[in-house]
C-alpha cells in the first residue's frame, strides 16, 4: 500500500513538470524513404533538417522553446505516407519537411492539410501536389513541367537528337517526368525529332535486359529515364553492357552518388537536370561546408533543400508568434527567405517564385554542371 501511495504521489508530482517540458518544446516532422533501397534520400532530408534545428535551437529555439524533430519512414510508399502523416498529427507535430516522393506527398498532404498542419517538401516535383488548391502545401524544388520542358530544350537545341527513346517506373513521379519530357520534345523538336520507345518498367525490378534490348534495336540517339537512382544505375549498367551506345538523360531523382555506384563506369555521360550548383554561392558552400563537417563528404542532393525547408518552417513560426497552423501558413505566403540556395519566396498556390534548372553530367564518377537554358 505504502509502495503504491509512494508512486501515485511521485506521479502527481512529476505529471505538471512533465506537462511542462512538453509544453516547452516544438515538434516537427520530417519525413521520406528513410529504409529500403531509396533509403539515402529520406536519410538526406533528414540530416538538412537537423542542422537547421540545431542551429535554431543553438540560438535559444523558437519562440523561446527547444525545436524536437520527429522522423518518418514512408518507405517511398502512399499508403505508408497516409500512415506516417496520421503519425505525425497524432503525436503534435506544427509542421512537415517532406516527403520526398511526390507520390508520397500527394496523398500524405490531404492528411496535413484536414489537420491545418502546413508542409513543406523539399524534393516533389510533381505538379499535382499544389495543383490540389490547398494553402498550407509549399515545395521549394521546382516543378517537372519546367524539368521535362529544360530537358526536352537541351535534347532538341543542344543534342540536337533525332530519336529519343523514352522509359518510366510507373510512378507518379517517374511517369509525369517521362510524360512531359515527352511533351516538350513534341513541341519544340516540331516533327524533327521522334520518340522511337516508350514504356514503363515496375520500380523494384533488378532486370530491365529485355526492355533494353527492344530499345537497342530502335538505334536511339538518347534514352531518357524517369525515375529514381535504383532501376537508373541498373539501366545505365544493362543498357552498355547490351550494346547500347547513346547516352542516358533523367531528372533529379537519378543525381546522387548511388547512382554512380549502381552504374559504375557506365555512369559516364549521363545528363541530369537538377538546381544550380550550390559550390558556386557563398551561403551554399557555407551549408556544405557545415553538412560535411557532421556528415561526412559524400554529396546529398536534396540535404540542402530540406536545410531550408526546415528553415522556412520555423522562421515562418517566429514570424507569426504561434504555431497554429493558419498563422503559420499566411507567414509562409509572405515570407522572402534568403538561405542556402538563395532569395526564396512563394506564389499562391504554394510553389516558389524561381526555380532555375539546368543540366548536369556525370564526369569521372561525380556530377558537374553543363549546361544551362539561358546558354
Amino acid at each position: 500500500m505504502r509502495k503504491t501511495l509512494l508512486i501515485l504521489s511521485l506521479l502527481f508530482f512529476l505529471g505538471p513538470i512533465a506537462c511542462t517540458k512538453k509544453g516547452d518544446e516544438i515538434r516537427i516532422g520530417v519525413a521520406g524513404p528513410m529504409t529500403g533501397d531509396q533509403s539515402k534520400l529520406g536519410q538526406d532530408l533528414q540530416h538538412g533538417v537537423e542542422i537547421a534545428v540545431a542551429e535554431w535551437n543553438q540560438k535559444k529555439g523558437v519562440l523561446g522553446k527547444k525545436v524536437t524533430v520527429d522522423v518518418g519512414d514512408d518507405q517511398h510508399d502512399p499508403k505508408q505516407a497516409v500512415s506516417v502523416a496520421n503519425k505525425f498529427v497524432t503525436s503534435g507535430v506544427v509542421g512537415v519537411v517532406g516527403h520526398f516522393n511526390s507520390s508520397a506527398s500527394i496523398p500524405a498532404s490531404g492528411v496535413y492539410h484536414a489537420s491545418g498542419i502546413p508542409m513543406i517538401t523539399p524534393a516533389s516535383t510533381n505538379p499535382q501536389l499544389t495543383d490540389q488548391g490547398y494553402a498550407d502545401v509549399f515545395r521549394i524544388c521546382g516543378k517537372d513541367d519546367q524539368q521535362g520542358k529544360v530537358a526536352a530544350e537541351f535534347v532538341v537545341n543542344k543534342l540536337k537528337a533525332r530519336k529519343v527513346a523514352i522509359l518510366h517506373d510507373k510512378t507518379t513521379y517517374g511517369q509525369g517526368l517521362a510524360d512531359l519530357f515527352k511533351q516538350g520534345i513534341e513541341t519544340l523538336g516540331k516533327g524533327s525529332v521522334e520518340v522511337v520507345y516508350y514504356a514503363g518498367i515496375t520500380q523494384g525490378d533488378k532486370d530491365f535486359r529485355g526492355v533494353l534490348t527492344s530499345i537497342v534495336g530502335t538505334h536511339p540517339d538518347l534514352l531518357y529515364f524517369g525515375g529514381i537512382y535504383p532501376e537508373g544505375g541498373l539501366l545505365a549498367k544493362q543498357g552498355k553492357e547490351l550494346g547500347l551506345t547513346a547516352p542516358m538523360m533523367s531528372g533529379d531523382g537519378v543525381i546522387d552518388p548511388k547512382f554512380v555506384e549502381i552504374a559504375g563506369k557506365a555512369a559516364e555521360g549521363t545528363y541530369l537536370t537538377f538546381g544550380p550548383d550550390p559550390k558556386k554561392f557563398p551561403q551554399g558552400r557555407k551549408f556544405l561546408e557545415k553538412y560535411q563537417a557532421r556528415f561526412g563528404p559524400e554529396w546529398a542532393p536534396y540535404a540542402i533543400y530540406a536545410y531550408d525547408a526546415a528553415n522556412l518552417l520555423l522562421n515562418a513560426i517566429q514570424q507569426a508568434g504561434t504555431t497554429d497552423g493558419k498563422q503559420v501558413t499566411e507567414a509562409l505566403h509572405k515570407i522572402q527567405y534568403d538561405g542556402a540556395l538563395g532569395r526564396i519566396e512563394f506564389d499562391a498556390k504554394g510553389d516558389v517564385k524561381k526555380s532555375p534548372y539546368v543540366v548536369w553530367i556525370t564526369r569521372n564518377g561525380d556530377f558537374e554542371e553543363y549546361w544551362s537554358p539561358d546558354e
